[in-house]
């Protein structure tokens, strides 16, 4: 059984932000999106400990917190450590990569160029998150 997923997207860039909303209706999926232009804003949306999303999808390049940055704060936390991150970037560079796993992400997603293979990738990674157990816990 799929579950609805509330889903906190962390993108700076509002053309990605639309694609991944265009992306989600276009599948008719009925997932929650809470949208936080940088680090800074994501982390005053997770504060509020009560509410928190099943995942969070992080851009790696933005202003004020990068991904990074944001990453290292968020696994020091004993709550957030445990929301399933995933990367969502068109940064393909070996050494965020293995940054990224060493900090401790549920995964690493290149943003590809043509719309198409994006909402291929997205149905694939909403599909898979949308049944694990993990998140009912």
């Amino acid at each position: 059984m799929t579950h609805v997923l509330k889903i906190l997207l962390i993108e700076d860039d509002m053309i990605e932000v639309m694609k991944l909303n265009r992306s989600i209706s276009s599948l008719k999926l009925n997932h929650k999106i809470i949208e936080a232009n940088n680090g800074e804003d994501a982390l005053k949306i997770l504060e509020r400990k009560e509410d928190l999303p099943d995942i969070i999808l992080l851009d790696l390049n933005m202003p004020k917190i990068n991904g990074i940055e944001f990453l290292n704060i968020l696994k020091q936390d004993d709550v957030l450590k445990y929301i399933p991150t995933i990367i969502l970037t068109t940064s393909s560079n070996q050494k965020d990569l293995l940054e990224c796993y060493k900090i401790g992400v549920a995964g690493y997603v290149l943003k590809p160029l043509k719309y198409e293979e994006y909402v291929s990738k997205i149905e694939k990674l909403l599909a898979y998150w949308s049944i694990n157990e993990l998140k009912k816990m």
